[in-house]
This record gives C-alpha cells, structure tokens and sequence, in this order.
C-alpha cells in the first residue's frame, strides 16, 4: 500500500512527466533535427490520454492529424498475438499445438522440428534459423510471393542453431502463425483481425487485407532524405494489397486506433471479456530470453530482457516494461506500456526516424520511471550519433563503389543464363542494354547492373540504396553455381543474400549458345 506521500510523489511526478509544453519542446528539436516529414504522438498516463501530436506532410500534399494511417510495421506482431489468444480463449486452439495440426503441410529443413514446433514457437523467435531468414521473400515490396511459398520455403532455409536454443528475430513465422489463426478461425486472416481485434476495440481507422487508398483516404506515405529534402519512396499505388507479410508487418493504424489499443491493454475493463486474465499474463510472459545490451542496461538501469507473444519485455528504473518497434522502409513505429502504472507512449514516423524514435521514447518513458533522471531527447539522439559514428570509425568499412565498372557480354561467359534458388525462385543472368543484368523473378526489385569492382563482380541493384548492394560469386565447382553476400557487414538483416544459393537451369532468353 502507498504512503501518503508516495502518492504525493507519484502524482507530483506525473505532472511533470505530461508538461505538455516541455514534450511539444523535445518532440520539435527532434523533428528539425532528423529532418522528419511528418510524426503523431501520444502519451496515456493512468490510463487517461494526457498528450496528443500530430504534425507534418502525409506525402500527398495532406497534413498528419490523428486519423492519419501509417504503417506500424513490426507492431502488427503484437496484434496477431492478441488474435491467437482470442482464438485460444475460444477454444479453437491451443498455445502448445502443434502447427502440423492446423497446416498439415508445414515443414522445417529438419523434419524433427516441422513436427515438434508448436503455435507458442511461431511467435518468440526461437526456430533455430538465422535472425530474418528468408526475409527477401516478403521485402522489397511488392513481389509475387504468395503465403504458400513462404510455407514451403521454410523447408529449404537451413537453421544455424538447434531449436529453442536461442533468440534470433524472424518474421517468417509470423507468417505462419498468421495462417494457423485463418486455419484455426475458418476465416482468411485479415477478415479474422478486423472481427476479433479492431471492431470489438473501436479502431476503425485499421487496415488489413486489400483496400482502397482512394477511398479510405488520409494515408501517410514513407519518405527518404535525398540530398536535402525528403521524397516520397515506395508510394502507395490505388490498392494497398494483401501482402504475404501481413501477420508480421503489414497492418495500418492511426494514432488515434493505437491510442485506444494501448487504453485497452492497460484496462481491461475498457472492453470487458475480450481478452482474459490468462490470455493477458500469457502475452506479457517472458518466454524467450533475449541479450541485454550495454546502452539499455545504462539508459534503463536493466536487469532482465527477453520477448513475450509479439512483446519485449524488460524491466526500466524497476518498472515492468512491454513494447516493440517496428521498421520499413520510409516509416517507423514505437509502442512502450508501463502496465503497471498504466502509462503507454506511441509514436509513428513517415520518415527515416530510427534515432528519433529512440531518443523520444527514452525521453518520455524516463518522464515516468526515474523523473529526477530525465533528460531532453536531444541528448538521448547525440548519444546515439555519438555511438553510430564510434562504430563507423572502429567497423568494417564498406569498400568505396564508384570505381566499379560496366560489365559486358563477354564477361561471366561460363555463368550467363537462368538459375534457380530452393527458396527465392527462378533468377537469370543475362546481358541487357548496357551490360550484364542479375535479376530474381518473383521479386521486381531485386534487379541489378552487374558491375567488376576489384577482380570481383558487384551487383548495384535498380532501385535499392547503396547500403543494399551485394557480391555476386560463381561458383568454381564442375556445374555452374552463384552466391551472393553483403559487401556492407551491418547490412539490414532482411537482407539475407547469405542463405542463397542459385543453381544453373538453362539459357538465356534467345541464347543460340547451349551451355552444358
């Protein structure tokens, strides 16, 4: 029980924590400082919605406000755990099934593993694959890629650890989990979300599944800092589809829907009987123990780390912590909840917001936890630079590109023609217009110049940033092979051209040349 003057503290400290004035301070300097397009923001304190902002460009000539939708990225996880609780709740399944059960075709490269993983597996990242194997399947968007061919290439992607061993962020499985709640429900999974999540809750703003961006209107589209300004990247076309990635990453929220999800997380009696006791505590349960990392053990005063169902659980100033983050390509999301003070802050970016994100979050959670300790976000962000360019200095540095040159027809003779890899698909190299050409059917964005860069051959793709770009190596052996790699050792990890492997199947296309 508090003391009186435990109760004048905290409410003194949640005072302070929500000075309105003092975070629209933090949230500006940041948004100059990172060049941000445009952000929404709120902040729930004992359950009640004390700040609320919203501001900047959408990227077609509107302005964010609250209704807003943007991508949410990763925090989609959190709500395809809550649809497998409801459906545990409801007796359709179970957290210890296994997924055989509700996808008889399901299989892991080691057989063993296909059989014994069960629903509980899919979501805490623990299948014995290498961290976002297979993510090229589901990123670049948009590709060709079905639900059913992330399935059955999980068979071909080979584990680097023994199951349930360790921690390694996958969001392939979220595919599959996603999948096992349309299996389990009777209902695709987007319908299942929009029935068992975002109608009983009042998100209406959410989006799921194929839908008009015309007709639902006011979308945030991402951005990318080009030179000195921000551009639109990646825009939205008519129709937003169903992408395969929808269970892992794919949802769209409004600050005002992720506010009322995070009022309902932390009461439950804002929609009585929705999610149980059990249900609640299973989510929030550590269930996989994660690396605690040096900056959160000095920002956080963190003793313990680990993920829940689609959650990260931590302890902050010895304050139970849930949250996650959730990153593509031109937007960024950040949800943290204190539960136990019913205090949850969200922010989304339409922009190249890393740092930003984490400078605010910690800002405004640190309001809470350890008032005396605050400090502005413009010191958490040049901690963080401060920390970026001391691992640039002292890192592999990615060699310098600009030198490469055109490749031509004669060059790669032996490897030119069409291949195949176990898991991405049909690929061909092959001439083009102005040389050599590496491109991956089912994915329109994996296409590249072939360029010689040092005796090696590099491959500078279309439309992806410099960051992306890969070697390209033939194999030497008696048939003609190829791999990639990353010429940038901190390449994003949904980049996983090392788990590639493309073997020859033919010619090119009007090739007179038979090639054995």
């Amino acid at each position: 029980m508090y003391s009186l003057w435990m109760l004048a503290a905290l409410a003194a400290s949640s005072a302070s924590a929500t000075d309105t004035a003092s975070l629209d301070a933090d949230v500006a300097t940041v948004v100059r400082a990172e060049h941000l397009p445009g952000l929404a923001m709120a902040v729930v304190d004992d359950g009640q919605v004390v700040y609320r902002h919203a501001e900047g460009a959408r990227g077609d000539g509107g302005h964010i406000d609250e209704d807003t939708l943007f991508k949410i990225a990763s925090n989609s996880k959190a709500m395809t755990a809550a649809l497998l609780a409801r459906l545990v709740q409801q007796g359709r399944l179970h957290w210890d099934d296994p997924v055989q059960r509700h996808l008889p075709g399901f299989r892991m490269h080691d057989a063993w593993v296909g059989e014994q993983m069960q629903v509980r597996d899919l979501l805490i990242h623990n299948s014995g694959l290498g961290l976002g194997a297979g993510d090229l399947m589901l990123w670049p968007e948009s590709n060709t890629f079905t639900r059913a061919d992330i399935i059955a290439g999980l068979a071909h992607l080979k584990p680097v650890s023994s199951f349930r061993s360790g921690y390694a962020y996958d969001n392939l499985m979220y595919v599959v989990a996603g999948e096992v709640a349309a299996a389990a429900g009777g209902k695709p999974y987007d319908r299942l979300m929009r029935e068992q999540v975002f109608e009983p809750l009042g998100m209406t703003r959410c989006q799921v599944g194929a839908w008009s961006v015309s007709d639902v209107g006011n979308v945030a589209q991402p951005h990318a800092w080009r030179g000195d300004r921000n551009e639109v990247v990646n825009a939205d076309g008519a129709i937003s589809p169903d992408l395969p990635s929808m269970a892992a990453g794919g949802i769209r929220c409004s600050l005002r829907d992720m506010t009322r999800w995070m009022q309902v997380l932390l009461d439950p009696t804002l929609a009585p009987g929705w999610l149980d006791n059990a249900q609640r505590h299973t989510l929030w349960t550590l269930h996989m123990p994660m690396p605690l990392g040096e900056r959160q053990r000095r920002w956080d005063n963190a003793h313990f780390y680990g993920y829940g169902y689609g959650w990260r659980v931590s302890d902050m100033d010895g304050q139970w912590k849930v949250a996650h983050t959730g990153t593509l390509s031109g937007m960024y999301s950040s949800l943290a909840l204190l539960p136990d003070r019913k205090v949850g802050v969200v922010m989304l970016i339409n922009g190249e917001g890393e740092y930003a994100r984490t400078a605010l979050m910690q800002a405004m959670l640190k309001r809470f936890t350890a008032p005396d300790d605050a400090r502005p976000a413009m010191e958490y962000l040049a901690e963080l630079k401060a920390d970026q360019a001391m691992r640039a200095a002292t890192g592999h540095q990615r060699p310098e590109a600009t030198p490469a040159r055109a490749t031509m027809g004669a060059d790669l003779t032996r490897w030119q023609g069409r291949y195949s890899d176990p898991w991405l698909g049909p690929a061909s190299l092959c001439p083009g217009k102005d040389g050599l050409r590496f491109s991956v059917d089912k994915s329109p964005k994996l296409q590249a110049a072939v360029l010689k860069l040092q005796g090696r051959w590099l491959l500078r793709w279309d439309t992806l940033g410099d960051e992306a770009q890969a070697w390209l190596q033939p194999g030497e052996g008696p048939a003609p092979t190829l791999d990639l790699r990353a010429i940038d050792p901190d390449i994003d990890f949904s980049y996983d051209f090392q788990d590639l492997h493309f073997t020859r199947t033919g010619d090119c296309a009007g090739s007179d040349r038979q090639r054995r």
